[in-house]
């Protein structure tokens, strides 16, 4: 296909080349990616549009999956251009079957925002979500967002996967708070990483049914452990459960 195209969109041209060049492919390559999409689309679309075959590749993984092949395939979409797809390998669905964790209802929710509270805020509207989510994260944040994910959701299992399908291939499986403290202790991991959590136990409850379990669950026990059993059961998040325990308690919330 790559040979027979009249010319190869690509993430980066160095990377594709090395498959072309392998391959004895002298098709004509052009960068689209990130930086150039919006500048260069109407020209592709051009392209398509005066009947040239154009093909989309990826440095690796799969087009459109946290790329901007999307703006691509939707442009062509309005302007009624024929579409097809040869599947790749995608990283999203290879760690979520590594993980061992539910894939009969997954969600994948591309990378995380940077920030604490800005990722936070992304974490708590997917709480509620039926299913495993996927992520995709950087090294140098891994060990931070395992521990919103963890503040946010609660005790819930995740794997870990980086480097899928290379040498050096590992996945570590545990809860997000296990799983936070050993890269906070090790220190960011190599590769690129995948991460999947599971489902919530249990639906998500209204704050009346929250305000009975607290009620039910603090006497007898600490405030920290009521909290983290009734996040457990319930699919809250910890932070909301937190405060409720608080208001229940007659303590002041912290500033």
């Amino acid at each position: 296909m790559l040979a027979a195209v009249d010319a190869i969109l690509c993430e980066d041209t160095r990377v594709t080349r090395k498959l072309l060049s392998r391959y004895n492919i002298d098709t004509p390559s052009l960068t689209y990616n990130d930086h150039n999409a919006r500048r260069v689309l109407p020209r592709i679309i051009k392209r398509l549009g005066h009947g040239e075959s154009l093909a989309l590749v990826t440095d690796a993984g799969t087009p459109l999956i946290s790329d901007p092949g999307y703006r691509l395939v939707e442009a062509a979409v309005a302007d009624e251009i024929a579409l097809h797809v040869l599947p790749g390998a995608s990283a999203a669905l290879a760690g979520l079957v590594l993980s061992g964790l539910p894939s009969d209802g997954f969600f994948f929710a591309g990378f995380p925002p940077s920030r604490t509270l800005a990722r936070r805020k992304r974490f708590a509207a997917l709480v509620a979500v039926p299913g495993s989510l996927v992520f995709f994260e950087s090294a140098q944040r891994l060990a931070g967002c395992l521990a919103d994910l963890h503040e946010v959701l609660g005790p819930r299992p995740a794997a870990i996967a980086r480097e899928i399908t290379k040498l050096h291939e590992e996945v570590r499986r545990g809860t997000l708070a296990d799983l936070a403290a050993h890269y906070s202790e090790v220190g960011p991991p190599r590769g690129e990483i995948v991460i999947v959590v599971a489902r919530p136990d249990a639906p998500v409850i209204d704050d009346d049914a929250l305000r009975k379990a607290l009620s039910e669950a603090l006497p007898g026990q600490s405030l920290r452990d009521a909290v983290t059993e009734v996040s457990a059961a319930t699919g809250r998040p910890r932070r909301e459960v937190y405060r409720t325990a608080l208001e229940i308690s007659g303590e002041a919330p912290d500033t």
